[in-house]
């Protein structure tokens, strides 16, 4: 039931408007002082009279106003007083003004209206309120869907890396390597957030689409054949459709696509050239550089970082991007080796993972059981 407050110094009026209000199914609450109505607070609908002593009907409403934001105010006026009042009432939030005497079916729909708005705005608060919280369940619901996609996707790929480097013994730990070189040289650039992760997963997923090439091309010890070369060249292309699919790998798959690509035009396979590689391919291909040649291969031992530094030098402007190039020389070899020794970390702790225990069915590492146990 609507609670209408009503405030006439006229007590005789007072009267005949509780009458007609509680006849028409309100509660009414009746005031003939309006200080004392200025004191009230919960109800729905406010009805009262412009011209009245201590305080007239817009300074009345204004302090009601405090208590009662949302209360529909309604004013009745005299017809000498009504131009005064429409005045007052446009700086005042009044709902709707009625003359008196009024008519008593003016009054009672104007009443009627006033509930109804209430009743809409009400409504309308509850359901902005519900739809809020249901969008903000929907958010956090697919916010830890797309959180799981990505957690099983990315151990998906990592275990895919993982066989890869397995499989291509000269390069094990290569791509963890390069992943960390390639985002502290796209951070020296100016490169942050989220494009800083794109670039370490399309470094370290540069080689995923060896994955498709022949063993025995893959691991042949002598040189390829010409024949041999075109198949290895479509390693880019496999590993792009193998993840350009995944919309949140997009821009990776990109990096993967174009890192056997050059400056100058002579990469593969789309010969792109300059700005037109993307810089995360670009960076890919310095890195990669440096890897190949600080890292020991079955034919060499690693060579120090100043053949690197110096070969990058060279470089600049025919392999590599030269503002890329001058970024590398201008970073202190000690990042570098700090990286590389990151890595070694990784490995020396899954090499105790998997030679000091055994897995159990949860992935947990086991002690090694004594022999004739």
């Amino acid at each position: 039931m609507a609670r209408i407050l009503v405030v006439d110094d006229d007590v005789l009026i007072l009267a005949a408007l509780s009458r007609i209000l509680q006849a028409e199914g309100y509660q009414v609450v009746t005031h003939s002082d309006p200080v004392l109505a200025a004191r009230e607070q919960g109800f729905d609908v406010v009805l009262t009279d412009f011209m009245m002593p201590y305080l007239n009907g817009v300074e009345l409403l204004s302090a009601l106003r405090e208590k009662n934001p949302k209360a529909v105010r309604l004013m009745l006026t005299a017809a000498a007083d009504f131009k005064i009042a429409s005045e007052a009432v446009n700086r005042g939030e009044v709902f709707r003004l009625l003359g008196k005497p009024w008519a008593l079916s003016e009054l009672t729909s104007s009443v009627r209206q006033a509930v109804e708005h209430r009743r809409l705005v009400e409504a309308n608060e509850r359901l902005t309120r519900e739809v809020a919280d249901k969008n903000e369940e929907l958010l956090e619901i697919n916010q830890d869907l797309e959180r799981r996609v990505i957690e099983r996707t990315a151990g998906l790929l990592d275990g895919l890396i993982s066989a890869l480097d397995y499989r291509d013994t000269e390069t094990q730990w290569h791509s963890r390597r390069v992943s960390l070189y390639a985002r502290r040289l796209a951070q020296e650039i100016g490169l942050s957030g989220p494009a800083l992760d794109v670039v370490e997963q399309g470094a370290l997923l540069h080689d995923i689409g060896k994955i498709g090439v022949r063993d025995s091309i893959l691991l042949k010890p002598g040189p390829l054949t010409p024949d041999e070369w075109v198949e290895m060249k479509q390693h880019p292309e496999f590993g792009y459709r193998m993840l350009a699919k995944m919309p949140y790998l997009h821009e990776a798959a990109l990096i993967v696509l174009q890192h056997q690509e050059r400056w100058d035009g002579k990469g593969y396979p789309l010969g792109l050239k300059g700005a037109d590689i993307v810089v995360g391919a670009r960076i890919f291909c310095l890195v990669d550089t440096l890897d190949a040649i600080t890292s020991d291969r079955p034919y060499r031992k690693g060579r120090p970082m100043s053949v690197a530094r110096d070969e990058v030098r060279r470089c600049a402007g025919t392999q590599f991007d030269p503002a890329l190039a001058e970024a590398f020389l201008n970073l202190p070899e000690t990042e570098w080796a700090r990286i590389r020794r990151e890595v070694e970390v990784m490995e020396e702790a899954e090499n105790r993972r998997w030679n000091g225990g055994q897995l159990n069915a949860k992935g947990e590492t086991e002690p090694a059981r004594a022999s004739g146990a």
